[in-house]
């Protein structure tokens, strides 16, 4: 559950920015985390150091409104970004997060009753999750995403869905289904509220059509001070509370809002609101805007301090002859190395995912290898990126026969 600051007045911020909050449209947007020339995409796969560093880049000024709490990169730039490669990364290399999967899937058959149900699933990326979905309740799907097509198609898995290369817009051609959904998606769009208006459009065609969304949880980042988690191609970030006022002000009754894998999600169920008075059945917590501002507060004035502490972490390591890779090559790598300008101090990425597998990292230029090649060098440190895969990772060190030190991000 959320705790909540006791406070009746909302502490000082400063740094006010130009640019108006995407979520509400106020223009009291006060700047508190800068960072300069970052990957404008983490997920590109590059077959040469000199393409991954030489990667088009951006700035990140994340931005705190005052007025409904949500944090987005002021300087962001959508014509940086391909939407087409923004949920095609995958963590589906990994037993804990397949178990997340289908135990998510499971929530979201008994919730909603999905059996022989209609299922539209908008930013689907490969179409996994709306496979899973199908076969465990015999649903029948569509899957909307620009990127690639998933390969095998979806029909040849076994399900009764299909999958549609457009990107989601009000052109979109739509039929009456009983649950839309999204996830990961939200938070990478410029105008979440433009979208979320579309998304009331699609479930007001057939009635008891549910909503159901999945986001970051920011708090988790503000309280960790966790910096690597802050990446270009996410240019909004998300709270109970500020999903839940972004829900209401688009004209949706929450359900209710939780969170998932050690609180690093946030998952939503909604419905339009009926003779147009949006309501709240949500159990947990959600934060004021005056919580939400002592959080950014401190972040603001901590996360140099935790960066201060990585670099002198690997330059100790590093300048004591010690090899040192980091595990996971998805965006908080690419992240935490940028921010740092880590160099030689890492030696490389390894990463389960054979698509990654001898590429390199967008930025900064390190090879990505497979867990193979990890256990014929043997790192003296193996830096986790995300706390949650520690102890799938430590078995499989051990199953390679390594036994480094884990650092955990």
């Amino acid at each position: 559950m959320y705790q909540t600051q006791e406070a009746t007045e909302a502490p000082e911020l400063g740094n006010m920015t130009t640019r108006s909050c995407p979520g509400c449209g106020s223009s009291e947007c006060d700047a508190f985390y800068e960072t300069e020339g970052v990957p404008a995409n983490s997920l590109l796969l590059l077959s040469s150091r000199e393409e991954a560093i030489a990667v088009p880049r951006g700035d990140v000024v994340l931005a705190f409104c005052r007025a409904c709490g949500l944090v987005f990169n002021a300087a962001f730039d959508p014509g940086l970004v391909d939407q087409a490669t923004v949920n095609q990364g995958s963590c589906a290399h990994s037993p804990v997060f397949r178990s997340f999967e289908d135990r998510l899937a499971d929530q979201l058959i008994e919730r909603y009753a999905l059996h022989d149900k209609d299922l539209l699933d908008i930013g689907c990326g490969r179409g996994a999750f709306l496979a899973l979905l199908c076969k465990l309740g015999g649903n029948h799907g569509i899957g909307i995403d620009p990127g690639d097509a998933p390969d095998p198609p979806l029909s040849r898995l076994g399900v009764d869905a299909t999958f549609r290369r457009e990107p989601f817009s009000e052109h979109t051609a739509l039929g009456p289904v009983d649950l839309v959904y999204s996830r990961m998606l939200l938070e990478h769009l410029a105008d979440p509220a433009r979208f979320l208006g579309l998304l009331r459009r699609a479930t007001s065609l057939r009635k008891d059509t549910r909503l159901f969304l999945q986001a970051s949880n920011f708090v988790r980042t503000l309280r960790h001070y966790a910096f690597w988690e802050i990446h270009y191609q996410q240019c909004c970030y998300f709270s109970a509370g500020t999903l839940h006022r972004l829900l209401r002000a688009q004209g949706f009754t929450i359900d209710d809002i939780w969170s998932d894998f050690d609180g690093q999600y946030l998952l939503a169920g909604a419905r339009p609101a009926t003779n147009g008075t949006a309501q709240s059945n949500a159990r947990e917590i959600v934060e004021t805007v005056t919580d939400l501002t002592w959080l950014v507060i401190h972040f603001a004035r901590e996360f140099r301090e935790k960066q201060a502490m990585w670099r002198e972490i690997l330059a100790e390591i590093a300048q004591a002859g010690n090899r040192i890779a980091i595990w996971g090559a998805g965006a908080k790598a690419v992240s935490f190395l940028t921010t740092l300008a880590v160099g030689d101090e890492v030696s490389y990425v390894v990463d389960l995912s054979p698509s990654r597998q001898g590429k390199y990292v967008p930025g900064t230029g390190h090879p990505i290898v497979a867990l193979d090649v990890m256990a014929g060098t043997r790192p003296d440190v193996v830096i986790v990126m995300n706390s949650v895969f520690a102890f799938e990772i430590q078995e499989l060190l051990a199953k390679a026969g390594c036994a480094p030190t884990l650092l955990i991000a």
